[in-house]
């Protein structure tokens, strides 16, 4: 007989932990006036900006207490906009596709600031840059392009060619991350034109063949949100199937890998895992559990949480880029440390991602599993991974000679076929010296 059981610890410690470094890591400069705005001829015009003010705004949710920066930026953005209130080039002929992506996140950052203190300004800002930039895109997203080549891209993406009337990105698919923006316009302005706009991005979209085309998981996941979104707001199970069957095509067919990371973009595993993405995957999972009360959506949203994240913030309380772990590829079952941190997203993201997991931390948690005698029932599960109930194990090393600076390898909780198996590693209590070289490998059966 196999029991299951949830360990004693709360984990709101931990999720506070993890606040306190975010929140000190976006008082730093970077983020503060004048290095919060972008140049003017920024690549994604409005998305640092926007992933700002989301961030500032989901602290102040937590804690009531106001990045030195929040009402600031809202004081300053006109100055750094034109006569519409939206960054970088007047919308025209051509459709900018790193444009919308980012007032994606501009129009989420002044709809939560608007939900909390119904300003004037933010009211104002967003029905503007929804009139302006968004609503005359209305009818061409049945022209957006999918027979190109998606193989490149970088960390940050950029645009890459036009096609038609589109200016496209790298971030493959990043436009219909709008869909998450639009949904919270239309939840605060119930504006029928929104609506049906949102309703041709979605069908359009759906329609996608999101793995050949190779898009960006994170604004796929994104756009998800949004769906789930507009679904609680109408209850039009359109919505709800759309938002399912995106996660369900992510968790099962080359989105997400062994150790509850994303591949950036679908299908390559040559690239690198996103906490953006990550952040998303939680919410949307842990939404669809509250839609259909199915235990297998919460546990999902546990385990990416548990060991997709483990990793992903970093001890300075920004979030970065980690290695990608899939069975089958030689040089690839070792999760490490990429790019320590992404400023201009993944850090910001992770503050609503933060604020998400605290207002859900009693459903996100783990259980382990346990023989009759009490030792831990161990299991290659269907994907070969080690596993402890919802726990993924790995094998960890150091170079010989690395500085732990205090620093322990933590013991392993079992030994099987000579390999010592952990748990993954949390970045945000491990010293930068270590987290930057630790190799965590996930042993896969073959």
């Amino acid at each position: 007989m196999i029991h299951r059981e949830t360990p004693d610890a709360p984990y709101s410690p931990e999720v506070e932990a993890r606040i306190r470094l975010n929140s000190q890591r976006l008082h730093e400069d970077y983020y503060q006036l004048p290095d919060v705005f972008q140049a003017p001829d920024a690549d994604w015009p409005g998305d640092k900006e926007g992933r700002a003010l989301l961030a500032f705004v989901s602290h102040y949710k937590m804690t009531r207490e106001k990045n030195p920066a929040m009402e600031p930026l809202l004081r300053e953005m006109p100055n750094h906009t034109n006569q519409n209130l939206y960054f970088g080039p007047e919308a025209g002929d051509m459709i900018f596709e790193q444009q919308l992506s980012g007032h994606s996140w501009l129009l989420r950052g002044l709809c939560e600031h608007y939900e909390q203190f119904r300003d004037e300004f933010s009211l104002k800002a967003l029905i503007s840059v929804t009139e302006k930039l968004f609503l005359p895109t209305k009818g061409m997203y049945h022209t957006y392009p999918v027979d190109r080549d998606t193989s490149g891209g970088g960390v940050s993406g950029h645009s890459a060619t036009i096609m038609g009337k589109w200016i496209l990105s790298t971030d493959v698919g990043c436009a219909f991350m709008s869909i998450d923006g639009l949904s919270h316009v239309y939840k605060l302005t119930k504006d029928k034109r929104v609506l049906s706009l949102l309703d041709e991005m979605i069908e359009v979209y759906s329609g996608i063949d999101k793995v050949t085309l190779k898009v960006q998981t994170h604004c796929t996941l994104t756009a998800a949100r949004g769906m789930l979104r507009l679904y609680n707001l109408t209850e039009d199970s359109k919505y709800f199937i759309a938002a399912k069957d995106i996660f369900h095509l992510y968790a099962f067919n080359k989105g997400m890998d062994a150790a509850y990371q994303n591949l950036n973009w679908w299908g390559r595993p040559d690239t690198w895992t996103e906490p953006c993405a990550i952040v998303d995957s939680i919410m949307v999972a842990c939404e669809l559990y509250k839609i259909t009360r199915k235990d297998s959506y919460r546990r999902c949203a546990a385990r990416i949480f548990h060991n997709g994240l483990a990793t992903a913030q970093r001890a300075n309380g920004g979030a970065g880029t980690d290695s990608i772990t899939i069975p089958d590829s030689e040089g690839q079952e070792s999760l490490y440390m990429l790019t320590y941190e992404a400023p201009f997203c993944c850090t910001m993201r992770l503050a609503e991602g933060l604020w998400y997991i605290k207002e859900n931390v009693d459903l996100l948690y783990y259980e382990l599993e346990r023989k009759e005698n009490g030792q831990l029932w161990i299991v290659h599960d269907e994907f070969g991974r080690y596993m402890c109930g919802d726990l993924v194990l790995c094998e960890a090393s150091l170079p010989e000679g690395t500085d732990t600076e205090g620093w322990e390898m933590p013991k392993p909780v079992a030994e099987r076929h000579g390999h010592k198996l952990i748990p993954l590693v949390k970045f945000y209590k491990t010293p930068d010296g270590v987290a930057q070289k630790l190799r965590q490998r996930i042993i896969f059966q073959k």
